[in-house]
Parts: C-alpha cells; sequence; structure tokens
C-alpha cells in the first residue's frame, strides 16, 4: 500500500488528546497533525522524535497533515496509523499472499456480524468455509525483537474475541491477524500485564476454535506492504 501524498519529515513536539501531535517541519514551521490512533502508543510518541507526516489539501479536513510513521533513525520504521493495516492487508488478500487464506476469491470489508460489529473482512469461496477475520495493528515493543499488543486496555478488542469465538462455534472460520507495524521486530506475544482480561479472552477464544495469524510488513515513507516474516512466541 503506497501513501496517497509523498511524506514529509518532521520532529514531534507533543501529542495530546489522542488524535492531535504538533509538529516541527524540517523548515522550521509549526504544525497540527491527525493522528489516527486511539491507543497509548507506549514508546512511540516522545517529544523530539522524527516522525513522518502525510501532507493533504482536501477541504473538507481541518488538519492538513496525518501522522503516518515513527523514524527510529536506525534503519527502522513503526507505523502508527490503525487504518493502514486494513488497507495493507486487503491488497495482500487480493493478491493472494496470505498463504492461509489465498483459497478465498470473494474479499468483502466492513461487514456486519455479532452483535453491532462489523468483521474487518469476511472471505468466502463455494465449497468452504466463511473466513471472519479481524486484523488489529501492533505497534508496541517493550524488549529489543518482540511486539505485544495490546499496548492499553482494549474492552472493543474483548469483544471482538468473543464475536469470533461464537463464530467459529457455528462452524466458521475464526481468524485474528496481528499485523505487526514495526520492522524492527521478528517475535510476538499478548501484554498480559496490560490487559489481562484480552489475554484471557484470546485463550477461551482459541479453545472454541480461532486461528491466529502475526504478519509483519515492510515500511518506508513511500508505504506499507505485508511481507509473510515468520513471527515467534
Amino acid at each position: 500500500m503506497r501513501f496517497e501524498t509523498p511524506l514529509v519529515p518532521a520532529r514531534l513536539i507533543r501529542r495530546y488528546k489522542r488524535f492531535l501531535a504538533d509538529c516541527t517541519l524540517e523548515d522550521g514551521r509549526e504544525v497540527t497533525a491527525h493522528c489516527a490512533n486511539p491507543g497509548s502508543m507506549m514508546g512511540l510518541a516522545e517529544p523530539g522524535e522524527r516522525i513522518w507526516l502525510e501532507p493533504n489539501d482536501n477541504p473538507k479536513k481541518k488538519l492538513k497533515y496525518g501522522w503516518r510513521l515513527v523514524d527510529h533513525e536506525n534503519g527502522h520504521f513503526t507505523g502508527v496509523d490503525t487504518s493502514v493495516p486494513n488497507k495493507a492487508l486487503r491488497a495482500a488478500l487480493e493478491a493472494g499472499e496470505i498463504p492461509e487464506l489465498a483459497a478465498y476469491d470473494t474479499i468483502r470489508p466492513e461487514v456486519k456480524y455479532g452483535e453491532n460489529s462489523r468483521i474487518d473482512f469476511l472471505l468466502t469461496q463455494p465449497g468452504l468455509p466463511d473466513a471472519y477475520v479481524e486484523v488489529k495493528s501492533v505497534t508496541l515493543s517493550r524488549q529489543p525483537g518482540l511486539a505485544e499488543f495490546p499496548d492499553s486496555v482494549t474492552a472493543r478488542g474483548t469483544k471482538h474475541l468473543g464475536e469470533l469465538a461464537a463464530m467459529a462455534a457455528q462452524g466458521h472460520r475464526a481468524i485474528m491477524l496481528y499485523l505487526v507495524q514495526r520492522t524492527d521486530c521478528d517475535q510476538f506475544t499478548l501484554a498480559v500485564d496490560i490487559d489481562p482480561a484480552y489475554a484471557a479472552a484470546f485463550q477461551a477464544a482459541q479453545i472454541q476454535g480461532v486461528e491466529r495469524l502475526v504478519y509483519g510488513t515492510r515500511i518506508s515513507p513511500e508505504g506499507v506492504w505485508v511481507q509473510t516474516t515468520r513471527f515467534t512466541d
């Protein structure tokens, strides 16, 4: 998935009210960017960090920049926009690049299911059970090489696990897909200390037949692409 507009580098001044970030562009101008991330962004919102913003000239948008990446300045990046994983994964699904799901030809995003919820992707194919795919963006890393989810308590995420378990109980495939938006990690685990309820719900969902997939990404200021990196616990 390529960014629609070339990104520009900046330095973070501060992130506040969850969805706002004051930044300094390279020419010294200070701008406010939209931060499309409701999580804590633990370790990713420190003042002075080098970041990448996507400009826009959409008159319907109040803010003319969107925060897309953290540049760790060591060759690695983290994607902080939580809308990107679904876009990147859809491109990968349509290209048949996810081996576990490559047999499905019909890909429908944002389909209503469960209790007032929408599944990120519903995959269908004659002769196969329907596949309900929920996607989570993973950006937390507290130990070198180890990605963790979630970075804050997520009641919504826990609800999704219960609804996936219900789909599995009905004979469908139910997949929890964690997309690691960091290029410096090759292992994955649940952050049990941050949200014990989510971890317990995940274990219960697996017993019910919910599958877990963990994929990595290739990230640069040009875009974000799913790659078949094998993640271990």
